[in-house]
């Protein structure tokens, strides 16, 4: 027992790594991320909130953040008290939600501990911290892992057989959150019925009460949220699935959920599954409703790899009924050693592909680094007028970045370079290639360069050194101030433009 909460903590380890590593956000992240700094500093003056000048292209629920943001509250106390900037809670409130995450898969694993043994347990552990997209991906404010704790409470009580959570749990992710859930969680339900676990009459009198409340609390909630009467993920719904809307933020092949977003997010554990399904019957049924929820969303012709994140953990399950059986039998004969030693040898290779993306993935969030890098290097100015551009607000900076109390800082869309608009702010965060791009060349005569910050351009193979993969950059934001002269002969604005834009954001 000693030995597995040992263990127990590798998760929370590597769960702190990403993100400390990568604490900046991406604009699909934003909507959660937003309003939990708007509970915390904003509170009841919902008039201040961010969604109400940039909604998005749905609505999302405030239930999330509303829960997140009240178990932050102690933390959020006492870094007020110690005089940290808003950059520490945005570190605050997603190292809250990992925390969510984390004590639902631990329940997971100590389910799997139950049901199918330690060394099943074990496995299933190591695999999944190996593995990047899971673990990267646990402590970022997007709604599919807003809902993540659910889900993994979910099946925990679906190995347990425990169909009143299972039920409510799923009741509340699909309503409140995720409403493409209800195939996943549906699915595993119906074979509930189909192997006799449970019947229809005991499935409608858990459902349906679960259902009216969940229904009733988002609605109440996100409706004095909106300032209009709402159920958001209806509307989501409507929206991704009726209307086909999402198509419009890319389209992917049918298989691509197969051939593309399992094998880089399971890494080499995606060569296991076939042994796991040939050899024990347990991982099949496991898997089925897995490969059905699948195949069915892919018939969406939007997809992203963060869309079927619920299902790793099962995938991982499998394997490590495989993993563990083999493990068992590796002093029967040299082929066994040589499956044991392939089997550790998997998890390195994961642990090495985990390394390699994170470090690509630290370079994918430049506009963060500028709006970080502006405040340590104009940390003496006291009246600075801030202007994001669109990349910088879509890779990295957020309201927790805004850490100075007397700057003023505006992400309005659609101002042309060098414009009169343009030229009331006395800082600019701008895209651009060189000092000679179209974005940049307004500028020249009337502001000074202060740095440049580069983001991910490409990877570089050479085995001739080691490690043999280089990642290379390129210029993405420029850090411009206007000229001292400038600012005198012209003096810019105390207020500035808002124009009625809307901020680009996905499912």
């Amino acid at each position: 027992m000693v030995l597995f909460n040992y263990f127990d903590r590798s998760v929370v380890l590597v769960a702190a790594v990403h993100l400390l590593y990568c604490p900046f956000t991406k604009v699909e992240e934003s909507f959660n991320l937003q309003a939990m700094h708007d509970l915390l500093y904003h509170r009841h003056n919902l008039s201040r909130y961010d969604h109400f000048e940039f909604p998005g292209v749905v609505p999302r629920t405030f239930i999330g953040p509303i829960f997140i943001s009240l178990l932050s509250t102690p933390g959020f106390i006492l870094f007020k008290t110690l005089g940290l900037n808003k950059f520490f809670v945005q570190y605050l409130v997603r190292g809250v939600l990992a925390a969510c995450v984390i004590f639902s898969f631990t329940k997971l694993k100590h389910t799997i501990h139950h049901v199918f043994g330690p060394g099943v347990a074990a496995w299933f552990l190591f695999i999944t911290i190996s593995q990047y997209h899971f673990m990267f991906y646990l402590s970022r404010p997007l709604p599919n892992i807003m809902v993540l704790p659910l889900v993994l409470l979910a099946l925990h009580a679906w190995f347990r057989r425990q169909h009143k959570l299972f039920i409510w749990c799923s009741a509340a992710a699909i309503i409140i959150f995720r409403a493409e859930l209800a195939m996943f969680l549906g699915l595993l339900l119906f074979f509930e019925l189909c192997y006799g676990r449970i019947t229809v009459k005991k499935v409608l009198k858990i459902s349906l009460p679960a259902g009216l409340f969940c229904v009733c609390l988002t609605v109440v909630v996100d409706s004095i949220f909106w300032n209009r009467l709402l159920w958001p993920e209806a509307e989501v719904f409507w929206f991704n699935t009726v209307l086909n809307r999402s198509s419009e933020y890319g389209t992917s092949p049918f298989l691509w959920y197969f051939y593309s977003a399992i094998p880089r997010a399971l890494g080499s554990t995606v060569l296991l599954i076939p042994g796991s399904l040939f050899s024990d019957a347990r991982a099949r049924r496991i898997l089925l409703p897995v490969f059905a929820f699948i195949t069915l969303f892919s018939f969406l012709p939007h997809k992203e790899l963060r869309f079927i994140i619920y299902v790793f953990p099962l995938f991982n399950i499998a394997v490590a009924l495989f993993c563990s059986r083999l493990w068992f039998l590796r002093d029967k004969s040299r082929l066994h050693q040589l499956c044991a030693i392939g089997l550790l040898g998997h998890l390195v290779v994961n642990f090495a592909f985990s390394s390699l993306l994170l470090t690509v993935a630290r370079t994918n969030y430049p506009g963060g680094g500028a709006m970080l890098k502006l405040h340590s290097l104009e940390r003496n100015e006291m009246n600075a007028n801030v202007h994001v551009d669109v990349l910088a607000a879509q890779t990295g900076v957020s309201r927790f970045t805004e850490m100075n109390s007397y700057w003023r800082y505006n992400k309005t869309e659609g101002l042309r370079p060098g414009s009169a608009d343009m030229n009331i702010f006395t800082h600019l965060l701008v895209e651009g290639r060189s000092r000679y791009s179209n974005t940049i060349k307004p500028y020249l005569d009337t502001h000074e360069i202060l740095d440049v910050v580069d983001g991910f351009s490409h990877l570089v193979f050479d085995y001739h050194v080691f490690p043999p993969v280089k990642i290379k950059t390129k210029p993405q934001i420029f850090i411009l101030r206007k000229n001292y002269e400038d600012r005198k002969s012209k003096p810019y604005l105390t207020t500035t433009v808002r124009l009625p834009q809307k901020k680009k954001q996905s499912r």
